[in-house]
């Protein structure tokens, strides 16, 4: 039976875990994540599929099946795996996207490595994944297709399936023209994202440097702008807009461009931090690290996240106020990406080198100034984490979104609690009470940590309720309302078309 609703995205819908020398499917543990949030619109569906890409040696004849059905908490779907081999998932993912497209989409123009690039390669991927959801769909289906290494799939899909509602999601921040402008297959890129029924960003800036560049290369016009809702321009905030597009035409096809974060399971983290087993992890931790004043930052090991620049303030902080010595310690998560990639090894060698030389000159044998964690931490462990840290500091130099800000509040349910966040992270506009920082300024980086530290207990709590409520507000349900009303209001353009 065809679908009603096809997501295509990279990743699997499940955890794939070896039991007994079988693989097993494991619905993921927890519901706070990107995966789980988008299997929560099978509900909304009769009928629902889900596209991604599984590693096979051969791909003719791989040793698994093409398609399954799933039945589990979220419903019964199917789930359609193209195998891929090794080298196709280097050449699409690896070396495209995150070596020519990934330091492009975050300003990172120095980071740019056109060379290695194998267009035809990244085009052969995305048609696979096109076909795929094609096959999937029925003839009105929603085809909801998820992040820039699937770029080219909107345009190969409505070659396919002339009447699909097409709809794309931008996971990262979208830059302005003249960087997009840097990447030789612009145009096409873009006429692919406009064969879309919806293109989606989290954030007004991302959908207006979208139109820019669309304006910039074809014949698209924007025919609608709206005002930005209060909630979502922060005076004074580098990532705020006043108004921003709504509506594209292009040769004759209406594009809704549509703003709207990804929230966090707010809910879900309030109850595991209210949990008997989260509350035993906070005395334990509490227990271990006695009278000092924890300070948590979370992210991947990325050029993009500021690891560095924070370690830096850090050690400067501890040149500067002598007094914070044997008081203070920083848990500096940095969750390592692929190890293969040399821009994200030369960062790693960074972090561990300043978390070392911190270690080295400040530390004793009773006070350890930095804890470097390198793996990630179970979710209801950090959750505990959060609900013990004083100060969550979070300082990327270019971020679309950044959840872990929102689940540090929601975390907060004590009421308590500083959150130190960059201006260049998407969540920026959106949660009211942080303290802002500009991370390429070491003046205002250390005036935020100080700020932090030193703020008193009143002004704090007035600050988190603030945050919490931003965080409520912009949840994950929130998403899901959104996500679905631009659905229906495709539908109903669609329909109008068909009947003029």
């Amino acid at each position: 039976m065809k679908s009603d609703l096809v997501i295509v995205y990279h990743r699997q819908p499940y955890e794939e875990v070896e039991v007994d020398g079988q693989i097993v499917l494991r619905e993921n543990k927890s519901p706070n994540g990107i995966v789980p949030t988008m299997k929560s619109f099978f509900g909304q569906v009769s009928t629902a599929s889900w596209i991604a890409w599984k590693l096979a040696e051969d791909t003719n004849n791989p040793d698994f099946e093409r398609v399954i059905e799933i039945d589990d908490t979220y419903g019964k779907y199917r789930v359609s795996r193209l195998p891929l081999r090794a080298e196709q998932v280097s050449s699409f993912y690896h070396v495209s996207s995150k070596e020519a497209f990934w330091p492009i989409l975050h300003s990172f123009k120095e980071k740019y490595n056109y060379d290695p690039v194998d267009w035809p390669a990244f085009r052969e991927v995305n048609w696979a994944f096109a076909e795929a959801a094609a096959a999937e769909a029925n003839d009105d289906a929603v085809i909801w297709i998820h992040d820039y290494n699937l770029w080219l799939v909107p345009g190969y899909v409505r070659q396919l399936k002339p009447n699909a509602k097409i709809a794309f999601f931008h996971h990262t921040p979208f830059p302005s023209a003249d960087l997009f402008n840097v990447l030789p297959w612009r145009e096409e890129i873009l006429r692919s994202l406009l064969a879309c029924d919806i293109v989606g960003f989290h954030i007004p800036r991302y959908a207006a440097n979208f139109a820019s560049a669309a304006r910039s290369l074809t014949s698209a016009d924007v025919t609608r702008t709206a005002v930005v809702s209060e909630e979502m321009t922060p005076v004074g905030t580098a990532l705020s807009e006043r108004t921003v597009p709504v509506r594209l035409e292009h040769e004759g096809h209406e594009v809704i461009v549509h703003s709207n974060p990804v929230g966090t399971n707010f809910d879900y983290i309030e109850e595991c931090a209210r949990a008997e087993d989260v509350k035993e992890k906070i005395e334990e931790i509490r227990a271990e690290i006695g009278d000092l004043r924890l300070i948590v930052s979370v992210a991947r090991t990325d050029y993009t996240k500021g690891n560095i620049e924070q370690l830096e303030t850090y050690e400067r902080l501890l040149e500067r106020r002598p007094e914070l010595h044997g008081k203070i310690r920083l848990m500096h998560v940095s969750v390592g990406a692929n190890r293969s990639m040399t821009a994200y090894e030369e960062v790693q060698r960074s972090i561990e080198e300043i978390s070392g030389r911190i270690n080295g000159r400040f530390g004793s044998f009773e006070w350890q100034p930095v804890s470097l964690i390198s793996t990630a931490i179970p979710f209801r462990d950090l959750i505990a984490y959060y609900r013990v840290a004083d100060i969550c500091w979070i300082t990327p130099l270019c971020d679309g979104l950044n959840l872990v800000a929102s689940e540090y509040c929601a975390a907060r349910t004590d009421g308590s609690g500083r959150l130190i966040l960059s201006e260049f992270a998407g969540c920026a506009i959106l949660l009211n009470g942080a303290i802002p920082v500009n991370p390429f300024s070491h003046a205002s980086m250390n005036s935020a940590i100080d700020q932090a530290l030193d703020m008193e207990d009143e002004e704090a709590r007035g600050r988190m309720a603030l945050l919490r409520k931003s965080s409520k507000s912009f949840d994950v349900g929130a998403w899901t309302r959104g996500q679905l009303e631009v659905f229906e209001e495709a539908r109903r353009g669609v329909a109008e078309r068909a009947r003029a």
